[in-house]
């Protein structure tokens, strides 16, 4: 795969410029979702608790970033609990994501999309 692909420069400064790597932005994303109470995991992805042993790439699956200059578009599956307020939820993880990817990188997020995978019952059922 093309290097140009997987980091994209931002700002340049006069001091030099700085790259961020789209698995950066799309770990960032699943950090985030993950943290919004009813969010039971990234689809095909495993919870924080697992993660934090395993590292932080794992979080990166269930997440697609598209960058245009300084414009992000991300889209993230999940699954969800079972009873929560999809809507609610989902508003959540969306509002969330968008202020973790904006202040952490200073780019502009246009959307985030989400796409319930699953609902997952007490029993750990899909």
């Amino acid at each position: 795969m093309d290097k140009e692909k997987l980091n994209h420069s931002y700002k340049v400064e006069e001091i030099g410029q700085v790259q961020i790597a789209d698995e950066v932005i799309a770990v960032i994303a699943g950090l985030a979702a993950t943290e919004v109470d009813g969010v039971a995991t990234m689809s095909g992805n495993i919870t924080n608790e697992i993660v934090s042993k395993l590292g932080m790439k794992n979080l990166s699956k269930g997440v697609k970033v598209e960058i245009t200059g300084e414009d992000v578009e991300v889209r993230l599956s999940l699954i969800l609990y079972y009873g929560v307020s999809i809507p609610k939820t989902s508003q959540e993880v969306q509002d969330k994501v968008k202020n973790a990817i904006e202040t952490m990188t200073g780019l502009h997020v246009t959307n985030v999309n989400i796409r319930i995978a699953g609902v997952l019952t007490e029993a750990g059922n899909h």
